[in-house]
């Protein structure tokens, strides 16, 4: 039992009250924290990012199944409904899905190749007319044209001479679009079984959760895909008849390239339409070039404003800043693969973002969604 004159004896150290205020404010211990958290997060990203680069040979055919099971799922869903065999159903949409891309890649390849020359030539001619009126930008792209003329020449040439190393690359390619084929014919068939197989491995009860996740970034890829697909051949075709009617030479090509430039999100639709009135100043003069960017103005408003709300309203809205970020980074990463991956792959991701958010909203231990929603069909 302590006693009072303890305190009084000579050399007896009186004790100190413990200060239990911390060292740093709460505001700047939190900033602390969500630092730590996004510099963990960029790291896991940047990981993730290297070995998809390191496996591209792998992850590349995956990514293109994912597209072809988006859009053509609704396809699938349907043959099932009419009671066909899921491993019947997965081989005929494969099947409509080698005639669709291989129809549309021979379509495009075609009218580029009939009319690359065409263009490039106008091209040139524009660039010799701008030089006349604006000096050294004109000369810029006049070099542009030239120097893209003999890329093409220097690669005909290279791959000429380097016959094994062509044959090399067309097998890899062919080789990538065979596994994206045996892909997308398993992701169609055995959707269900990945579900199931989802839920068996999920910790706890967050199968359900994981499901819808997992149903809501695929929906954003599906939604894009064919939202996407469905406003190009209408950009395409538009611009193609608007050309046409103009008798704006290599219109079809234009089309073409108009085409392929809308699955790239606002970079896409300004050079193809960039390069369609550049041919039209170059061999109609400038009036007809003031019709053609008329015509491709008007059917960017049409796409923005009536095409874009109505076909794309139930997928996954993304920042226009958000896309052009994602196409920059698919670009630096893989090139002209990169830059078509990147904008559907950032859809994906925004829907599960959506759904996590969405989750938390309503409380972690609340059965938000019930059972996961079953795909949207069409």
């Amino acid at each position: 039992m302590r006693n009072d004159s303890d305190e009084n004896r000579p050399g007896a150290e009186r004790e100190r009250p413990w200060s239990h205020e911390p060292l740093l404010p709460v505001e700047a211990r939190r900033a602390a924290a969500w630092c730590l958290v996004v510099l963990l997060l960029a790291t896991v990203v940047a990981l993730a990012v290297w070995l998809c680069v390191e496996l591209s040979a792998a992850v590349t055919p995956v990514l293109l199944a994912l597209l072809g099971s988006g859009l053509l799922g609704p396809l699938y869903r349907r043959l099932v409904a009419m009671r066909l065999n899921h491993s019947l159903a997965a081989g005929l949409t494969c099947a409509v899905l080698v005639v669709v891309v291989g129809g549309a890649g021979y379509i495009v390849v075609s009218a580029l190749v009939d009319t690359g020359d065409q263009i490039l030539a106008s091209l040139r001619s524009a660039a010799k007319s701008i030089t006349e009126h604006f000096g050294t930008a004109g000369t810029s792209l006049d070099d542009l044209a030239g120097r893209s003329k003999q890329l093409v020449t220097k690669f005909g040439g290279s791959a000429a001479s380097g016959l094994l190393a062509g044959v090399s690359v067309v097998g890899q390619i062919i080789a990538a679009s065979i596994l994206a084929l045996l892909l997308t014919f398993f992701f169609l068939r055995d959707s269900d079984k990945a579900v199931r197989a989802l839920h068996d491995w999920a910790p706890g009860s967050s199968g359900p959760r994981l499901e819808r996740m997992a149903r809501r970034g695929f929906q954003g890829i599906e939604g894009f895909m064919r939202g996407t697909t469905f406003i190009a051949l209408i950009d395409a075709l538009c611009i193609t008849i608007g050309l046409l009617v103009l008798r704006v030479p290599g219109a079809v090509g234009l089309g073409a390239l108009v085409f392929v430039g809308a699955y790239i999100p606002y970079l896409g639709a300004f050079i193809s339409g960039t390069v369609a009135v550049l041919v039209a100043l170059a061999d109609r003069g400038f009036v007809i070039a003031l019709w053609a960017l008329g015509v491709v103005l008007a059917v960017q408003v049409l796409e923005g404003h009536v095409l874009q709300p109505m076909i794309q309203s139930r997928t996954v809205q993304m920042h226009p800043a958000t896309v052009l970020l994602a196409i920059t980074a698919g670009a630096s990463l893989a090139g002209i693969l990169g830059m078509l991956l990147s904008v559907p792959l950032v859809a994906a991701f925004s829907g599960v973002l959506h759904e996590l958010r969405r989750h938390y909203a309503a409380g972690p231990d609340s059965d938000d969604g019930g059972p996961a929603a079953a795909p949207a069909s069409s």
